[in-house]
């Protein structure tokens, strides 16, 4: 059981190369775009996943990828300040012993560059069939030749086409919460800097966030909606993003004129990904495609990153046994999934959905007690794995 057929080259995809070559594995990793996908919003990577970083020797240079915001300021509907408070307050700060935070893009570029020159990527082809044989997978691809390996694992995120399959249609695992968000970039005209701007209103939230000396923002914008949109074309979405933030004031219609001169837009539902198990046969899941927390949580990254040292470990440990590898992975994970999942929860705060809940948010900031105690929250969860040695 020695060679391994990743999909997806985000996050987990790379990582897992990393660790599996490091075990002595063959690894290939298919890739749908065209090269490694660079931009997206920022991400973090905290706690447990800091450990694990650590052992792949990234450390200095996640910290020195760092947006290191240290203001939040949040905004009225209207536009006036509601508060405005120093980030180590409220999650120990941007750049800290157990939390970074930095654009999900470098992340990418640092995982693809630790293993480029010892993995083969194939760039530009994704997974068409998967059919399970007795010790084997024969893989079918939309443009190369099929391939026969021992294990194949779906990093291919919360769309993905590995696990749809070999495990079913999405719908069977999608879990939508409510919300719907657009993300793009644009120039800072605004002069921010190491800050992020927030402004909610019932329902709907805007925010913008200033990394380190970069020209542009990083802007998204979250917005609730009774059932998961389907089919829409990028002009139903810009659309549906002006009818929604329309009655906002402040910050609201220049990023709505933002948007429409985007040619980045980027637009999803805020999901989860729940299911009874993560491997069927020799296939597994890993990140997102199997446990996509949503980036309400702010764990997916973490989660990806564990959820691929956890599974090469496993792998390592039952040589010719992938069903127990994958058993002992789920053992390993469940739990910290499940509640890194449920930090999700913090919708509420992200993104009030009552005048009332807006209310208590913006008061809450304001008090210590309360940002004690949703740091503590956080902490807990993100430290709930431990990173055990398996190369010993």
């Amino acid at each position: 059981m020695r060679r391994v057929l990743i999909s997806g080259a985000s996050i987990a995809g790379p990582a897992l190369a990393y660790w599996l070559d490091r075990y002595g594995f063959e690894v290939t990793v298919v890739e749908r775009a065209p090269a490694v996908r660079r931009g997206g919003y920022p991400i973090d990577v905290r706690g447990s996943a800091m450990r694990v970083c650590e052992r792949m020797g990234l450390l200095p240079a996640l910290r020195e990828a760092t947006i290191d915001t240290r203001r939040m300021t949040v905004l009225k509907p209207d536009g006036r300040v509601a508060s405005s408070l120093d980030v180590s307050r409220l999650l120990g700060g941007g750049q800290t012993e157990r939390d970074v935070e930095l654009p999900r893009g470098e992340l990418s570029d640092l995982l693809y560059g630790l293993t480029k020159d010892r993995v083969e990527y194939v760039f530009g082809d994704s997974v068409r069939t998967i059919t399970q044989h007795d010790g084997a997978v024969e893989v079918a691809f939309e443009h190369g030749p099929p391939r026969t390996v021992e294990v194949v694992v779906g990093c291919d995120g919360l769309h993905s086409r590995t696990r749809a399959l070999a495990f079913g249609p999405e719908r069977d695992y999608h879990h939508y919460l409510g919300f719907c968000f657009a993300g793009f970039t644009m120039p800072n005209t605004r002069g921010l800097e190491r800050e992020a701007v927030i402004q909610n209103a019932p329902g709907l939230g805007a925010t913008m966030y200033a990394v380190r000396d970069q020209p542009g923002l990083y802007v998204l914008m979250v917005f609730t909606d009774p059932q998961p949109p389907r089919g829409w074309t990028e002009a139903d979405v810009r659309g549906r993003v002006h009818e929604r933030f329309a009655g906002l004031g402040g910050e609201a219609p220049a990023l709505r004129a933002a948007m429409d001169a985007a040619d980045d837009l980027y637009f999803d539902t805020v999901s989860q990904i729940r299911m009874p198990s993560w491997s069927a046969g020799r296939v597994a899941l890993a990140g997102d495609a199997g446990y996509a927390p949503s980036f309400l949580s702010g764990q997916g990254t973490s989660l990806a990153l564990c959820g691929a040292y956890v599974l090469a470990g496993e792998l390592r440990r039952a040589p010719g046994d992938p069903a127990r590898a994958f058993a002992a992975y789920e053992s390993a994970m469940r739990d910290y999934v499940r509640r890194n999942q449920d930090m999700a929860t913090g919708a509420s705060f992200l993104v009030p959905r009552t005048r009332h809940g807006l209310w208590l948010r913006n008061q809450g900031l304001r008090l210590a007690p309360f940002l004690s105690r949703l740091s503590s929250r956080i902490d807990r969860n993100a430290t709930a794995l431990r990173i055990e040695d398996y190369a010993a």
